[in-house]
């Protein structure tokens, strides 16, 4: 009986899983192979180093949270404000896609080439959002600010450590993306 290789999938997994808990830094083929359970002779039969993993890392990362979202939310439907919102949980408070994307943006502030995928990430995220909010408002500038307001506080909100007085976290995002939104 032959023996069961891992997958590549596996691999890109496992490398992402690294990058959200350490930085691309983690990402070492021996670490990721010792999580798998596996000799990191099987790496090789899929990547030629190091750097086409970290590739094939940004690339799932960027297909996942950019088409397979915006898919997402144009399959289940819904008006403008739904969509954004919907986009937003799914990209912004997931135990999988969040962790990666603070992990890239990170990484982005110390490597040109990660700057420029992030660069285009957030473009395409920026195009939903204008499209969105143009629906309900009619502006430009404005809609330009409510798109770079909402996009600030889905980033921001995981850094910001404040206190919200006798209000939790969670009702004053609810506030603000009634604001953003106009939400009564």
């Amino acid at each position: 009986m032959g023996v069961t290789r891992t997958s590549r999938e596996k691999w890109v997994e496992e490398g992402l899983r690294a990058l959200a808990a350490g930085g691309p830094d983690a990402v070492r083929v021996e670490a990721l192979a010792k999580r798998l359970g596996v000799t990191k002779g099987g790496f090789y039969g899929f990547f030629d180093d190091r750097d086409a993993l970290l590739k094939a890392m940004l690339d799932t990362w960027e297909r996942e949270s950019t088409d397979e979202v915006i898919d997402r939310v144009e399959r289940e439907g819904g008006d403008p404000k739904a969509k954004i919102q919907r986009a937003g949980m799914l990209t912004f408070s997931s135990d999988r896609l969040l962790p990666i994307d603070l992990a890239v943006r990170d990484w982005a502030r110390r490597d040109e080439s990660v700057a420029e995928r992030l660069r285009r990430v957030d473009n395409r995220r920026m195009e939903l959002l204008r499209e969105m909010i143009g629906t309900f408002c009619a502006d430009a500038d404005e809609v330009e600010a409510r798109s770079m307001l909402a996009f600030c506080v889905a980033i921001g909100a995981h850094f910001l450590a404040a206190d919200h007085g006798d209000r939790t976290r969670a009702q004053v995002l609810a506030r603000a993306a009634d604001l953003l939104l106009d939400r009564p």
